[in-house]
């Protein structure tokens, strides 16, 4: 927001400098960004008016001109186009400095001389942007009446400060001269003077010309209108012209300038539409409907959707609500009657219109923060007022003033001794009293509290402790004295999840798994490459409204189709050995309008052989890599028994290769190789060994507390065992059976043997197991060690109808 000094000074008397104003500003939570002086370094340029234009003798592109700068004429050369004799234009006599360090010399130019130059805008440090259209590009042209001999920069309005502010998103209230002279006044401590619109009107009365229907009351909550007849559509003061390009504003017409400097007066955005081109003059505020279209004033044609608010006469749309009006009902210059709008709409819905259209302007910026809709009758006004004033028209009387429901005060409860407690400083009452009221509130007393009204242009304010800010930022931030805090102190801890995540990811990492992040977006064939069957719930996808590409258009179900592509990807660019792991989330449907359930997935895939170093030889990634990685992590974790039990249901794996991990009767995971149909899709290479854990169940089930014991002090005594069983009976079956019968004296039981084969039954395999037995109080015997083997033997056979082998 751009707020020009003088501008300010028309309605509080400042006595300070711009910079003071500014750091006042920025201490009271008004940040100002930067002070930029205009006209900075320009001298010696006048207004002057051309009273002669003669051919050049010696150039086709130049002419000699004869100039009027009031005290004498000069003779100037120009190959300017755009200029006519009587026109009055800012012109830089001898010796005049420009906004650009120029100094103007007089000189010859093809044996003419020429003493001074005429001047663009741009040349004065004039933004182009700003400028009317027939003037962006060719010497600046003055109103015809405009005085000579004038300096310049009084007549453009170039000795001027403009204060720069970088307002935080609850102050919407600022983006307005109002509203920053407000600030003003309170902080020097002025009275505030807020213009009184006074102006004739017709005979004739706007009603029964002009009707204005609210369909949609939650998006529009105050629509006002007034009625201008005989307009005259033209070019507006060079004063409007001015203040409008000091704010970044380039001028149309008088009719549309009003509109603009009202809204950057009062803060309210106000539109104007050509009433004859409104269907019966019946203004109609709904949603759009389906398939509606609106070319808006910008000449593009807008799509609009049932969620957009628009401005509609009985025909159709005639313009976005709060956003651009219509180019069809748009002010020209055969226009003849006008219809002014002054309305409040929900900031939420202009916010999310502007961004569906992609089209932000300066209406859309103070409606998204919320405007006063107490203002809008004033703000009609006040434009009527202007257009009435620069003889743009004649206003009807009476106005349109549509307010569905009635606008309700908010009062709030202020308590004193909260606001010394919250800011650590005892403010009297009374002087709560006295900058609440010079902020506008109304104050009632009540006792020990005080009861605030708020005014409508404070939107930002709903409870105490938006008071308390008031206060304190009236009062002074630097008035506080500093105060040691005190309390009870507390010690950041992360809490379970997190370090099981942190200590998840050291162990992967540490085990040779390079952790990677990957989108939550996925391609919907991505289902079809997993081999999901069609009616898989994992292709329950969410899909996505606004997808940046068809390739990102759902939310992932799954992690490990992330993984397999950045296999690819490498394995395309010849890394054919890489372990890769990532902890994220999926995303489950759980219903329309619901938000989907976010679950925590651990994945990993690996391919190819590990590296190999100086006394290590390099290792196949496969499926009993993964499955020590992951014994690691329910160990460390404290997890318990995790067991790995035959899985043949998963399509997306080895139908004879894959295991699912099951703890508590739960299936948490699954591990194995990926099916090779999988691998074809995904162009990977003949094994891929992959594994997926619900990490949020593993939490669940881990932190079991590690209990230490005491080295032993007496030797142990190894047996090994070899059996002959059923080759479906799986090892770890076995395994649990022989820790149950050795009891407290087995320490230690590993599997170092299977073979299958010659001197094996069909459909049997031998297993070889490692036994270590150990007291704690004594050293064990041969004939205790033999009878704890033979009660393990014994437990086997009666289980498993196992064998000893001898």
């Amino acid at each position: 927001m751009k707020v020009s000094y003088k501008w300010l000074q028309e309605f509080v008397d400042i006595d300070i400098s711009p910079e003071d104003l500014a750091d006042r500003l920025t201490l009271a939570g008004v940040a100002v960004e930067g002070v930029t002086k205009l006209g900075v370094g320009m001298e010696k340029v006048f207004t002057g008016r051309i009273e002669k234009i003669d051919p050049h003798p010696n150039a086709d592109k130049l002419v000699v001109t004869s100039v009027n700068v009031g005290t004498e004429k000069l003779q100037i050369i120009t190959a300017a186009t755009n200029v006519r004799e009587g026109d009055v234009i800012p012109v830089a006599v001898e010796g005049a400095k420009l906004a650009s360090g120029l100094v103007i010399k007089r000189a010859k130019l093809r044996g003419v001389e020429s003493r001074g130059m005429m001047c663009s805008g741009q040349e004065l440090g004039i933004d182009p942007k700003t400028m009317p259209a027939d003037q962006a590009v060719g010497i600046m042209i003055l109103p015809p009446g405009t005085q000579l001999g004038r300096d310049a920069k009084e007549v453009l309005g170039l000795d001027d400060t403009i204060l720069e502010l970088d307002l935080t998103p609850n102050r919407g209230d600022c983006l307005s001269i109002i509203g920053v002279a407000r600030e003003a006044a309170v902080l020097l401590g002025r009275p505030l003077r807020l213009p009184a619109p006074s102006f004739p009107e017709l005979d004739e009365s706007i009603e029964g010309q002009v009707r204005v229907d609210i369909e949609d009351t939650d998006l529009c909550r105050r629509f006002a209108g007034r009625l201008i007849k005989n307009a005259r559509v033209g070019n507006s003061p060079l004063w409007m012209q001015q203040r409008l390009r000091s704010a970044g504003i380039r001028p149309i017409s008088n009719i549309v300038d009003v509109t603009n400097y009202v809204m950057l007066e009062l803060g309210q955005p106000m539109h104007a539409f050509d009433y004859n081109l409104l269907t019966d003059g019946h203004i109609i505020v709904r949603r759009a409907r389906e398939g509606e279209k609106l070319v808006s004033l910008d000449g593009v044609q807008r799509d609009l959707t049932t969620e957009m608010l628009c401005i509609t006469d009985p025909s159709g749309p005639v313009g976005i609500a709060g956003v651009m009006g219509g180019l069809a009902t748009e002010v020209t210059n055969k226009t003849v009657s006008i219809l002014l709008e002054s309305a409040f709409f929900n900031p939420i819905s202009i916010r999310r219109t502007s961004k569906a259209l992609g089209l932000r302007s300066e209406a859309s910026q103070r409606f998204e923060k919320g405007i006063d809709i107490g203002g809008c009758a004033r703000a009609a006004n006040r434009a009527a007022q202007l257009i009435a004033e620069m003889g743009a028209g004649e206003v009807v009387a009476g106005m349109v003033d549509n307010i569905p429901a009635k606008l309700a005060d908010r009062v709030i409860q202020f308590r004193p001794s909260r606001a010394g407690y919250v800011l650590g400083a005892d403010i009297p009452k009374s002087k709560v009293t006295g900058i609440l009221t010079s902020l506008r509130f109304t104050v009632q007393d009540a006792g020990e509290n005080l009861l605030v009204t708020v005014p409508s242009h404070r939107m930002d304010v709903s409870q105490e402790v938006d008071l308390i800010e008031e206060v304190a930022r009236i009062h002074g931030y630097n008035q506080i004295p500093d105060t040691l805090t005190y309390g009870r102190s507390t010690r950041g801890i992360k809490t379970k999840e997190q370090s099981l995540t942190a200590q998840a990811r050291d162990l992967l990492a540490g085990s040779g798994l390079h952790e990677v992040m990957t989108y939550s977006f996925i391609n919907p064939k991505t289902f079809d490459q997993m081999n999901l069957a069609p009616d898989s719930a994992m292709r329950n996808a969410l899909k996505i409204k606004n997808p940046l590409s068809e390739e990102r258009s759902v939310m992932r179900t799954m992690l490990l189709p992330c993984l397999l592509e950045i296999l690819a990807r490498n394995y395309n660019r010849r890394v054919q050995n890489g372990a890769v792991f990532e902890l994220g989330r999926v995303f489950i449907p759980r219903g329309e309008n619901q938000q989907p359930e976010e679950r925590t997935i651990l994945a990993g895939a690996a391919m190819g052989r590990s590296p190999a170093s100086w006394n290590q030889p390099a290792q196949d990634y496969d499926y009993f890599y993964l499955k020590g990685v992951l014994e690691n992590l329910f160990s460390r974790t404290g997890a318990g028994a995790v067991n790995f039990l035959p899985e043949t249901g998963d399509p997306s794996y080895h139908p004879g290769k894959t295991a699912y991990m099951e703890a508590g009767g739960t299936k948490i995971g699954v591990i194995g190789e990926l099916h090779p149909d999988v691998l074809e899709n995904y162009d990977l290479p003949a094994r891929v060994v992959a594994f997926e854990l619900d990490f949020d169940r593993l939490a669940e089930i881990s932190g079991r507390p590690v209990v230490y014991s005491q080295l032993p002090k007496f030797p142990g005594i190894d047996r090994d065992i070899a059996i002959l069983a059923r080759k479906d009976i799986p090892a770890a079956d076995i395994l649990r059976v022989i820790q149950a019968a050795g009891g407290k004296l087995l320490r230690e039981v590993s599997l170092f043997d299977v073979y299958q084969g010659e001197q094996v039954p069909e459909g049997m395999r031998s297993m070889a197991f490692a036994l270590k037995f150990q007291a704690e109080d004594r050293t064990l015997t041969d004939a205790e060690a033999g009878e704890i083997t033979g009660e393990i033997a014994g437990s086997l056979a009666a289980k498993f109808g196992a064998e000893l082998r001898s």
